[in-house]
């Protein structure tokens, strides 16, 4: 799961008010501190789909409906006007269809994917921020739960280290990247062959050191992962587990319109299985069934790229695209599993700008030894219909989201998903959703 950010991508380009209180249940003084919190329902229901066999991680075919919630609480302080500390209390709780699994591009980013964690409050976010001016020039922002800062030179270096969510900082896309007022899909809101560091929860310890110039930024992030595939806990061997993430920004205008383009690349050091391995001892005849669970090592290296492209088109609309690949090689460790991508989607601002309405296609894929891993009967954290007639999952997203009072945003959603678990043998499979987000 990730809690996800609602960082605009073009939030420097921006003047005015350093907060927008529409999005907001009650007024927040422009004060050095910051207390906020938000709750966020998301209700699916799938109505039964053609399915001719299942197995243990298989979405399943019946009729069904879940329920998920995820309620927080931001509190920060501008210590200085170029420090910041901020700290998030959160519970998340309910459940995903089928426990999210089944699929690669599961339905809902809010469902934690192991469930047996339950609503207990935790800590997800105390991180502390911190810019080194290289300027004098400053520019006002708006004021979000995660920048409290209320101007920023136009070029800095800026440091935030602590316990965060990686995509807090990397692979942000003003368009697709907030299942609290945007699209639900993990795909659609994520690079999918991405698989960043995180627990099941969507967080992880490290830092994030980043340049900043008005037209290009560079940043470089080392962050821990889990010392298990999905696991809640840290691994803190960093000679041998690490995630390792590096993104370039380059920003543009066409006719005067903003657009944005990320370039990322990420390795993670982790004790991985490698779907060859498994392989060869089914073909070895040592097991009937492939586990990547029994050929982990330490030290072993996933790395994948990543495009990000968002572009006004006018004042109301705007376009945005995701690309990505990861060697596939080894598992699938700490996101989903997808080893490449392509997302193409628009947002258009309509009633006044009060509502959104937004459309995304997204199609994944695996890679040749992932496929025939589950093939063989393999599992995945999240896949394994015990057998596999390969297909690419293609998923279509559409969503409303109302401002139907401020700070209070209902929506309605709908996906469907064609080959889900690239299994050409089930589906398609409709998911139609109701949320209730409300910014207080």
């Amino acid at each position: 799961m990730l809690v996800a950010t609602t960082a605009s991508a073009f939030a420097e380009d921006r003047n005015g008010d350093a907060i927008d209180d529409d999005l907001y249940l009650v007024r927040h003084p422009a004060e050095r501190w910051w207390l906020s919190g938000q709750l966020n329902v998301i209700a699916q229901a799938q109505p039964g789909f053609h399915s001719p066999y299942s197995g243990e991680n298989s979405l399943q075919s019946s009729n069904h409906l879940a329920v998920s919630f995820v309620a927080t609480v931001y509190a920060a302080l501008e210590i200085t006007p170029t420090t910041a500390l901020m700290v998030a209390g959160e519970s998340a709780g309910g459940d995903g269809l089928s426990s999210a699994l089944g699929l690669g591009g599961f339905t809902n980013l809010d469902v934690v994917r192991n469930p047996t964690l339950g609503p207990k409050p935790y800590v997800g976010r105390v991180l502390v921020d911190q810019i080194i001016p290289l300027s004098a020039e400053t520019v006002l922002v708006e004021r979000i739960p995660f920048d409290v800062l209320r101007r920023l030179p136009v070029r800095r270096i800026e440091i935030r280290a602590g316990k965060l969510s990686t995509v807090d900082l990397f692979d942000l896309n003003s368009s697709g990247s907030d299942s609290h007022r945007q699209f639900m899909n993990w795909t659609v809101d994520n690079n999918g062959a991405y698989d960043y560091a995180a627990d099941t929860r969507g967080y992880t310890y490290g830092g994030v050191i980043e340049y900043v110039e008005p037209r290009w930024a560079v940043r470089y992030g080392m962050l821990l992962m889990p010392t298990v595939a999905n696991g809640i806990d840290y691994d803190t061997d960093l000679a041998h587990a690490r995630g390792e993430n590096h993104e370039v920004d380059l920003r543009e205008c066409i006719a005067g319109h903003p657009g944005i383009v990320r370039l990322l690349a990420f390795w993670n050091h982790a004790k991985m299985g490698r779907y060859n391995d498994a392989i060869a001892e089914v073909r070895q005849g040592l097991v009937t069934v492939p586990d990547i669970t029994a050929t982990r090592l330490a030290g072993r290296v996933k790395y994948g790229f990543g495009a990000n492209v968002e572009q006004e088109i006018t004042d109301t609309l705007h376009a945005f695209a995701r690309v990505g690949w990861n060697e596939g090689q080894y598992e699938s460790f700490a996101y989903t599993e997808v080893d490449n991508t392509v997302l193409a989607g628009f947002d258009l601002y309509v009633r006044g700008g009060a509502d959104k309405l937004g459309v995304a296609a997204v199609t994944n894929g695996l890679s040749q030894p992932h496929k025939q891993y589950l093939e063989l009967g393999g599992k995945g954290f999240l896949l394994g219909d015990g057998r596999l007639h390969y297909g690419r999952e293609d998923i279509l997203e559409t969503y409303y989201t109302a401002r139907a009072y401020r700070g209070v945003f209902p929506a309605l959603d709908v996906q469907v998903i064609a080959h889900p678990g690239y299994n050409t043998d089930r589906g398609p499979v409709v998911v139609g959703s109701v949320r209730l987000h409300i910014e207080i």
